[in-house]
């Protein structure tokens, strides 16, 4: 497992399926200059999805190997498909920033949590029921998948309360705006007019 400097920060997006997390993630990544650790899948991809950044889509049978030569910094099952972070890929990201980012779901957020405590930040993010299916559906995602994701809405909510961070995201450009100056804090660099 990758040990952290003190300067170091892992800033893991999470909240409901549809709520614009990878969206807000790249933005503020790209902001700041942080480093986005992608996981492996073994899913296919959805509609706009690329193999390399949004996840590593590889076969179950690869991942399963992976797994037992305990590549994995964290690894879940969901819905039949696994998903992991792959502890080589984070220390290859910290290299590259002095922090980096993460897309997961709550499970993913907590084994991170558990591992890295207060240098692990959860950022939660959402928007109404409503919103989120309607987003799933404008992405052309099979009806299966939206209310797979729709009947983990409630469930995904409660989790707030657990993350260091909540953020509503309605409008993208106020939610980056937001995010952006809540990470500068930690990453303390001056860059924000604390006034």
């Amino acid at each position: 497992m990758y040990v952290m400097k003190d300067s170091e920060y892992m800033f893991v997006f999470t909240g409901p399926d549809g709520s614009g997390r990878k969206t807000v993630a790249d933005a503020v990544g790209q902001t700041l200059g942080i480093t986005k650790v992608p996981g492996y899948a073994t899913r296919k991809p959805r509609p706009g999805e690329v193999d390399g950044v949004d996840y590593h889509f590889i076969s179950r049978a690869l991942y399963d190997q992976m797994e037992e030569d305990g590549e994995f910094l964290e690894s879940i099952e969901l819905r039949g498909n696994k998903y992991g972070i792959r502890d080589r890929d984070v220390a290859r990201a910290f290299e590259k920033s002095g922090s980096v980012y993460l897309i997961l779901n709550r499970e993913g957020a907590d084994i991170l949590k558990e591992k890295y405590g207060d240098h692990c930040i959860r950022l939660f993010i959402y928007a109404d029921r409503r919103t989120v299916e309607e987003r799933q559906r404008a992405l052309g995602l099979p009806e299966d998948v939206i209310q797979a994701h729709l009947s983990r809405y409630d469930y995904d909510m409660e989790y707030m309360s657990q993350c260091e961070h909540a953020f509503e995201n309605y409008d993208l450009a106020h939610t980056v705006f937001d995010i952006t100056n809540t990470l500068e804090k930690y990453l303390n660099r001056g860059l924000v007019d604390k006034d």
